[in-house]
């Protein structure tokens, strides 16, 4: 499909076949999801409605061999129209120099007209394949008026090249366009090339996340020698696990099924689901999910689904869903083609009809002229290069910004943004905890807190618990001390003997009663208040009282509350959205003055709420940086990925924020008004211009002043046109943001 002409053509005709009941076909990732009655009519039927629309659709194999022979496929074709576009742009400029910088020599014409000819017939052959076939299908699209504003413009200068004296003898010139022809693919070419990238970025998220699971997996067997039933390990493909299965899980390894544990004790990275930093504790009887990373500990987990039916599926299907629901935002020109084509090739004939009907004397020599000018002068070089040009100059000038801008629809949909819904951690947050605050108890003397400090330094040190990390991050100069009869209970915290006496270090749940009755006010009233205030708290205490108490957070990011406080402020309404339990979303949001609070949501509830605000007629604008937000970036009007996180989150976004700043939102605001106001600019008067400048290369001007224009001055407007929209868009470099 080359332009949202296709799109609608394709659907028309899906739409069309019997038993279908719902359909939409998506422009940037090329595929169709058809709702149909598998009574009514099969794929082959969908196929064969597709083809007879004059396009081609995959439908054979599996989803895995379908995708892995699309990406095979963009891949060869995104080469193709890389290379093809390098070769229009130098074939155009030889072609430029040649015409315009020399005198005249013998053969001049015939190395243009072959230096035209071979751009047009190899780099612009996609244009003459799709727009051609759209005529014999009966419908028009933006590659068919410009596979027909070409083939004109050439073969007319074809004509003046061989036939010279049809002109002369009549006291005219022969000239010859061919240099506008070969300008005409260049820029075309160069406008699809961007179209292109955004399609392979959007593509690659999907198989980012189907690379999430692993393709085989290690399961226990059990097999009986000798009467005795002995349990050895075997690797499989993953198509081959069954629910029931016993699946070993390594330390570091990814975990490929959705189940329970049955043995071991561990820690596991589930920040692709929650978007936590800090790893769950795991053991007999708690679930794990597909695509999560095994930390330090050895499960064994029994399977309760795989493959297709895994929560880590569900996003992913979640994903292709939202990406492909999207309406396509239909750029005006491919709007007005099917249009403009037939009305200016009318215009044409009609003005060679006048022309033998007023002029009888030379009525068919100053019709064809005219003719020829009518269809040279509307040429959409200025119309193709509205869009264009502008979204180069936009996208450059987000880019030196640091906002990377994957699509044009992005860019111009970023100005009407009412609702921002900000992901807490990475987002707004620094995404690591930190030791924030602490607090010693006082009665303790100084020998004995540096030996206090010690023995937590040496305690943490053994434990695997990712809190133990920031703690020891805050502890400087400490030395190491002997640790007896260490003990970890995962969930809770560590314990170990020191100099005959027992050391605790966990959560506030760890500490006895009797221990809390025993401690110093300062430390009870810190412990009290930090909770209250929804930080994770790790609490150091013996068999007698506390020793310290820390409060550990994950930090709001410095540019966090200004720029909330700026979206605020232009009126734009904003959203915490979190997997994070109730009391560290409320903290982080009265911190940064957020009154939309949403805690405690799962990856297809962050798409539900994003949805739903969607549903309320908001176009909304959803930043997130790691894979638990991909259906949520996927959904919203505006997917935008905070840079340094998750490269899945970032192919699925529409916009990303190298560095993480979040003030960087109301910047592409601004940035998407000022470059739709110059999108808007180019198109006014590149219409204004076709408006104006196709009467008078008719020749309405003839009666009363006895002038008509030239093919040659007909394509120096075409040319001039086009100067003033690319001159217009330049003005984005200088947009301050």
């Amino acid at each position: 499909m080359g332009c949202a002409a296709c799109v609608a053509r394709v659907e028309g005709a899906l739409k069309a076949a019997k038993g279908v009941s719902g359909v939409s076909v998506s422009l940037a990732t090329n595929t169709a999801q058809v709702d149909f009655d598998p009574g009514l009519c099969s794929p082959a039927d969908l196929k064969k409605a597709v083809q007879d629309a004059g396009y081609d659709i995959d439908i054979d194999g599996n989803d895995d061999s379908v995708e892995d022979d699309a990406d095979r496929r963009r891949e060869d074709e995104f080469k193709s129209l890389r290379q093809d576009t390098l070769l229009a742009c130098v074939t155009a400029l030889t072609v430029m120099i040649v015409s315009m910088a020399f005198n005249p020599f013998p053969g001049r014409g015939l190395i243009l007209a072959v230096l035209s000819a071979a751009s047009i017939i190899w780099c612009g052959r996609r244009f003459f394949s799709r727009g051609f076939t759209a005529l014999i299908h009966g419908a028009a699209t933006m590659d068919t008026l410009i596979a027909l504003s070409v083939s004109i413009s050439w073969l007319f200068s074809l004509f003046n090249l061989c036939f010279p004296g049809v002109w002369t003898s009549r006291g005219m010139q022969a000239h010859l366009y061919f240099e506008s022809s070969t300008m005409i693919i260049a820029f075309i070419l160069l406008g699809r090339l961007l179209e292109e990238k955004a399609k392979r970025s959007t593509a690659s998220a999907i198989r980012g996340l189907m690379g999430l699971q692993p393709r085989t997996v290690t399961v226990q067997k059990v097999e009986v020698n000798c009467g005795a039933p002995q349990i050895r390990e075997e690797i499989i493909p993953i198509d081959e696990v069954r629910a029931g299965d016993i699946v070993i899980v390594k330390p570091g390894e990814r975990i490929s099924v959705d189940g329970v544990v049955a043995t071991g004790v561990s820690y596991v990275d589930e920040s692709m689901l929650t978007g936590e930093s800090v790893p769950a504790p795991k053991a007999a009887g708690d679930k794990v999910y597909t695509g999560t990373v095994n930390q330090k500990g050895y499960l064994t987990v029994r399977c309760k689904s795989s493959g297709k039916d895994t929560l880590l599926s569900s996003i992913i299907r979640m994903v292709r869903d939202a990406q492909g629901s999207k309406a396509p935002i239909q750029n005006t020109v491919d709007k007005i083609a099917a249009v403009f084509v037939p009305a200016i090739i009318g215009i044409s004939l009609l003005t060679l009809l006048c022309w033998i009907i007023f002029d009888p004397a030379d009525g068919v020599t100053h019709g064809l002229v005219s003719m020829v000018s009518v269809l040279v002068i509307a040429c959409p070089c200025s119309l193709g290069l509205a869009t264009p040009t502008a979204i180069i100059a936009g996208i450059g000038r987000g880019a030196r910004e640091g906002i990377l801008i994957k699509d044009a629809a992005s860019l111009q949909l970023a100005r009407k943004i009412t609702t921002v819904v900000l992901d807490k951690t990475g987002t707004l947050t620094e995404g690591h905890p930190s030791v924030v605050e602490s607090v010693w108890d006082p009665d303790d003397m100084q020998d004995e807190d540096t030996r206090l400090r010690d023995i937590l330094y040496s305690l943490e040190l053994k434990s695997e618990h990712p809190l133990a990390d920031a703690v020891i991050r805050s502890l400087r100069g400490c030395e190491l001390v002997v640790v007896n009869d260490f003990k970890m209970e995962p969930g809770m915290g560590i314990s170990g003997i020191v100099e005959g006496r027992r050391y605790y270090i966990g959560h506030r749940e760890m500490v006895p009663e009797k221990v809390l009755e025993n401690s110093s006010a300062l430390l009870v009233g810190s412990l009290s208040e930090w909770s209250g205030n929804g930080s994770t708290i790790s609490v150091m205490f013996d068999d007698e009282k506390m020793h310290a108490v820390f409060a550990i957070d994950d930090a709001l990011k410095d540019s966090s509350l200004s720029a909330v406080r700026e979206l605020q402020e232009k009126g734009t309404e904003v959203h915490l959205l979190t997997g994070d339990n109730p009391g560290a979303a409320a903290r982080v949001a009265a911190i940064a003055g957020i009154d939309n609070v949403h805690s405690g949501v799962r990856p297809d509830g962050k798409a539900a709420i994003v949805k739903s605000l969607r549903g309320e007629g908001k176009v909304v604008a959803m930043a997130g940086d790691g894979i638990n937000d991909c259906a949520a970036l996927a959904v919203a009007d505006i997917g935008i990925a905070m840079g340094g996180g998750s490269d899945i989150a970032i192919d699925t976004a529409m916009a990303t924020i190298v560095s993480s700043d979040l003030s960087k939102i109301a910047s592409l605001m601004k940035l998407s008004r000022r470059t739709s106001a110059i999108i808007r600019g180019n198109l006014f008067w590149a219409f204004f211009y076709n408006i104006l400048a196709v009467p008078v290369a008719a020749g309405v001007l003839y009666p009363a002043f006895g002038f008509t224009l030239s093919p040659m001055i007909a394509a120096a407007c075409m040319a001039a046109s086009s100067l003033c929209v690319v001159t217009n868009s330049l003005r984005l470099k200088r947009v301050r943001l």
